[in-house]
């Protein structure tokens, strides 16, 4: 295992930037990031981040268990997407990171799926950072990794968290450690922006290593 890169202290576990910085695209340069999802997922919460984490010089691969997915546009079917690798085929070695984006019947099929839970878990016990949003954290809390957490989710996944063993708050986005969380859609410039940074601290410690 690689060693894990310093973390914030526990007191910033809700620090939120403060202000967008410009990120050049070789602060992520050589970085690559699983984008996890089932079908009809909120599909902002995955291509907006994308765009951010790309603009910065990082690689996001989107995969999947199925082979053709629907985003959402809330409720309503937006654009179709193709998996860049199928979860089947898709190996934790080959990510730096882990985002989970939300929408309800994407993480409700998720956490179902224990290829998904594997590679979740896999993640996680490596040190990766995760960043996770809405109701992506389901995933999460199937898979049995919130415990001792402090994460935000779309309000209605409070309890699950609390049940698991996390502290849920309701703030735009939270950082704990390598793991950055958020709400809903409006919190994902906030997100994009703190993600990017836990990304980079991480990349910085793994390349001097």
């Amino acid at each position: 295992m690689v060693p894990a890169s310093p973390v914030p202290s526990a007191h910033s576990a809700t620090a939120q930037p403060r202000t967008q910085k410009h990120h050049s695209r070789e602060d992520l340069r050589d970085f690559r990031i699983a984008a996890l999802v089932d079908d009809h997922f909120e599909q902002i919460e995955l291509t907006a981040p994308q765009a951010s984490f790309e603009a910065a010089g990082a690689r996001v691969d989107l995969i999947s268990p199925q082979a053709q997915l629907t985003g959402l546009r809330h409720l309503t079917p937006a654009d179709h997407f193709t998996p860049d690798v199928l979860l089947s085929e898709a190996n934790t070695d080959d990510y730096d990171a882990l985002l989970l984006p939300g929408g309800v019947v994407n993480a409700d099929q998720l956490r179902l799926v224990p290829a998904a839970r594997r590679f979740a878990r896999s993640m996680v016990e490596h040190a990766k950072p995760v960043a996770v949003i809405c109701h992506g954290g389901w995933l999460l809390i199937s898979a049995g990794l919130v415990h001792g957490r402090t994460l935000t989710s779309w309000p209605s996944l409070e309890d699950d968290y609390r049940n698991a063993g996390a502290r849920w708050v309701n703030e735009p986005v939270v950082i704990d450690g390598h793991w950055v969380s958020s709400r809903k859609p409006d919190d994902i410039p906030v997100f994009n922006a703190a993600a990017i940074e836990v990304f980079r601290a991480y990349h910085d410690h793994q390349r001097a290593a």
